[in-house]
């Protein structure tokens, strides 16, 4: 993606995601993570479609349980601080910094998804698009 596209979109999303809120109700994940709801709307155009917004905080030393997202969900997720060491169905696991980002097809496995410093918390932005009636963004891997 180019620069000046990528500024776009990322305004774009920042004008929106402070123009409407959506309540923790509206939204269930299944980490432990401190992950707050902030966007939630349909997506005009795209028949059944919907863009939510959240934010994932991982402590020092955090990792997520291994998970899976929903078969409709397509998820883009950008490092707003700190780093995630995380690995996608059967990649090796990779190390994002601060400004870096990754997209995920629908349905992916994540059995690692952690922060590696033992001081500094890890901020995420991740974006879904989904059916409208996905409501749990984060499926627990029974694996």
């Amino acid at each position: 993606m180019n620069v000046k596209l990528f500024r776009y979109y990322s305004a774009l999303l920042a004008m929106t995601l402070f123009t409407s809120t959506v309540s923790a109700k509206e939204i269930s994940v299944a980490h432990p993570e401190k992950v707050t709801p902030l966007f939630k709307e349909a997506i005009p155009g795209l028949p059944d479609k919907s863009l939510t917004a959240v934010e994932v905080i991982f402590p020092p030393g955090a990792a997520a349980a291994p998970h899976t997202h929903p078969a409709s969900a397509y998820l883009y997720a950008y490092v707003l601080s700190g780093e995630i060491i995380s690995a996608v169905n059967d990649e090796k696991p990779k190390l994002f910094r601060t400004g870096d980002s990754w997209s995920e097809a629908p349905g992916a496995r994540h059995p690692v998804t952690r922060n590696p410093s033992k001081s500094i918390p890890a901020k995420l932005l991740v974006v879904f698009i989904t059916n409208q009636n996905e409501h749990q963004l984060v499926l627990p891997d029974h694996k």
